[in-house]
């Protein structure tokens, strides 16, 4: 036994169990490491599944916005150029998001792929450590058996000999796991190669996402601009319809300026529970389509503008031809619309709208009150 000992000594197999210790650390090392890296890549779609929502909104803005932009359709063709521009941006940033998009899933499955390649060479590792214990002790039961059978009899020495070739067949084996072992060894450092890669994937799709991101932010502050210069413009040429029909109508008790519009009493047009327009109402009307014929003049052409003209009357019930005060407040700003007509104003420009009693400007009952809330309202607008 001492013999077996000192020859277990020389031999230098005590190596494995220090070995496979070590081998089993890595394992575990590059398990831990395969772990955070999922648990990184869930963080990370989870990420771009948000930045994927807000894209979804903003794009659903853009289109918004660009919906409003193609009705203004721009003042110029210079205008018309920067929304044309706009436009193809956005649809690069598009692409570039799918782009991202696309090499993000495609890390995603080659980090699946990798992970299953680790599970698969762990199995194979086991199994050659569990080779590699075995071939050690049945390495150490012939060496004994050598052994035993060299002290009982010069007889044995067929057995010796028998013995002996087991034993080198058993060494063979050991290294042959030896060699498999290595061989894992390798392709675990190509593995964490191949992640490496794989990570420096996802960062650039990030980062690529995060400049799409930025670049969706600023087509939408550029189309607010252009939306709002053309919004400016409306403006000014409301500001100038409303100074003119102030100078030629003058200072009138029933004629004021409400906010952004023109009010006409009732009265000044219609008589009572009529919708048919009196002689001094279609001068009236004269003055205000001769404003708004210079006017137009002057208005670019894609400019969509509208002149809304709203009817209203007070709350007491209407007696006669109409049915409803409804009924009477559409009939008379139908009435104006279509005598603006015959005065050459554009049928496009005019938009003729009943409210009846349901938007009066003084909720009294006094005589006073219904009289301020029979009124005909016109207002320079958007179409």
């Amino acid at each position: 036994m001492a013999l077996a000992r000192i020859r277990r000594g020389e031999s230098g197999m005590n190596y494995w169990p220090g070995f496979v210790d070590a081998l089993s650390t890595l394992i575990l090392s590059i398990i831990f490491l395969l772990t955070v890296f999922v648990v990184m890549q869930f963080y990370l779609q989870q990420d771009v599944a948000n930045k994927n929502s807000a894209l979804s909104h903003l794009n659903a803005q853009v289109a918004y916005l660009g919906q409003l932009l193609s009705m203004e359709k721009a003042d110029n063709s210079q205008l018309k150029d920067q929304v044309a521009q706009l436009r193809a941006n956005l649809a690069s940033v598009e692409t570039e998001r799918k782009e991202a998009q696309s090499a993000a899933d495609t890390a995603q499955a080659a980090a699946a792929a990798a992970q299953s390649k680790v599970t698969e060479l762990s199995g194979q590792l086991e199994s050659a450590k569990q080779d590699s214990a075995a071939a050690q002790n049945k390495v150490t039961d012939l060496t004994a058996q050598l052994e035993g059978e060299k002290k009982s009899s010069a007889a044995a020495a067929g057995r010796v000999a028998e013995l002996s070739g087991r034993l080198e067949g058993e060494e063979k084996i050991s290294a042959d796991a030896l060699a498999q072992v290595e061989t894992l060894n390798r392709q675990l450092t190509e593995l964490r190669t191949q992640l490496t890669a794989l990570s420096q994937t996802l960062d650039a799709a990030k980062k690529k996402n995060q400049d799409s991101q930025k670049r969706i932010a600023d087509l939408g502050q550029q189309l607010n601009l252009a939306l709002a210069e053309k919004v400016n413009e409306l403006t000014r040429y409301r500001s100038n319809f409303f100074g003119k029909l102030r100078e030629i109508l003058g200072d009138r008790p029933d004629i004021r300026v409400v906010g952004d519009r023109f009010v006409f009493q009732s009265e000044v047009f219609f008589d009572s529970g009529r919708a048919d327009l009196k002689p001094d109402g279609r001068l009236e009307l004269d003055k205000l389509a001769g404003v708004l014929l210079d006017l137009q003049k002057t208005i670019p052409e894609d400019l969509p503008w509208v002149l809304r003209v709203d009817g209203h009357t007070d709350v007491r019930p209407v007696t006669g031809f109409f049915k409803s005060n409804w009924d009477l407040s559409a009939a008379r700003s139908i009435s104006v619309v279509q005598y603006l007509i015959s005065k050459g104003v554009p049928p496009p420009r005019l938009v003729a709208a009943g409210f009846g009693e349901f938007q009066p400007i003084d909720p009294g009952n006094t005589e006073d009150a219904y009289r301020r809330n029979r009124r005909i309202e016109f207002k320079l607008t958007e179409r």
